[in-house]
């Protein structure tokens, strides 16, 4: 498989990722796609054809090893990857239709038009919405994928020997699996570095959900002290009778009390 095309797009949308976004790109290209290509499909290579069974009943490895490994755990892999990064194309689009929308405005009102958003990449709006949601999307996807794996294959093991019944076996044969030991520990590699990547994805989504909140209720906090804090020594006042306040003969006098007239005083 060709991992070119998912690494230029989750490159594109590091410009647009938070320092823990960035961290989780990190996790993923380094510790899964990379360990993936690298090592993960060699090992797996040889899996059905060095499943033995010791019975020479045709059909019987066959029917065995799709007892217990009925998906390819390479293939699994590659599904989850593809799934988990997709996501993030979705705020490049987003980003993209933003410039787009923009560059439209600017021809039809012209290049000194104002702007209909001061920062095309910056997360408001929508693209704050979409950034939120494509973060729950990867990590709902990880723990489904997390949950597949103990369902098939329990508590992610990887026996050496299994003993297989099904037809057309004759009895109940022992089977082989090659390089156990090898296969469990990177099992165990990718299990873990998927709920790190869980675990950032939610830490990013209580940042984001963190920092708009302060950012909503910061203003309303502060208007709210200012009004607390007005001095009572400065009441309201009011116009007296007779004319705009800019006739001589009109002063401004505290609210409640008896409007006076200008010309009393010497």
């Amino acid at each position: 498989m060709n991992w070119g095309f998912l690494q230029g797009i989750l490159s594109g949308v590091n410009k647009y990722s938070t320092a823990l976004g960035r961290i989780w790109l990190s996790v993923v290209f380094i510790f899964r796609v990379l360990v993936y290509v690298v090592a993960a499909e060699e090992v797996w290579d040889d899996d059905q054809k060095d499943f033995i069974c010791n019975t020479k009943q045709p059909g019987c490895p066959n029917v065995c090893y799709d007892e217990f490994f009925p998906v390819s755990h390479v293939r699994l892999w590659a599904l989850q990857l593809i799934l988990v990064t997709c996501p993030s194309l979705l705020v490049v689009m987003h980003v993209a239709y933003r410039e787009e929308r923009e560059r439209k405005h600017r021809l039809k009102h012209g290049p000194n038009a104002p702007a209909l958003y001061s920062n095309l990449s910056k997360k408001r709006g929508g693209l704050w919405w979409t950034y939120l949601l494509s973060l729950i999307f990867k990590a709902a996807v990880d723990s489904g994928f997390l949950y597949i794996f103990h369902c098939i294959y329990k508590d992610y093991d990887m026996p050496r020997v299994v003993a297989c019944s099904v037809t057309p076996c004759p009895h109940t044969v022992d089977c082989f699996i090659a390089r156990p030991t090898e296969k469990k520990v990177f099992t165990y590699f990718m299990v873990v570095t998927a709920a790190i990547c869980i675990l950032l994805n939610l830490s990013e989504v209580a940042y984001l959900v963190g920092k708009r909140c302060m950012e909503v209720f910061r203003p309303r906090r502060r208007k709210a002290s200012r009004r607390h804090q007005l001095p009572d020594t400065c009441p309201p006042y009011v116009i007296s009778k007779g004319g705009h306040p800019q006739d001589e003969s009109v002063i401004l006098t505290k609210a409640g009390m008896a409007t006076v007239d200008a010309g009393v005083y010497p």
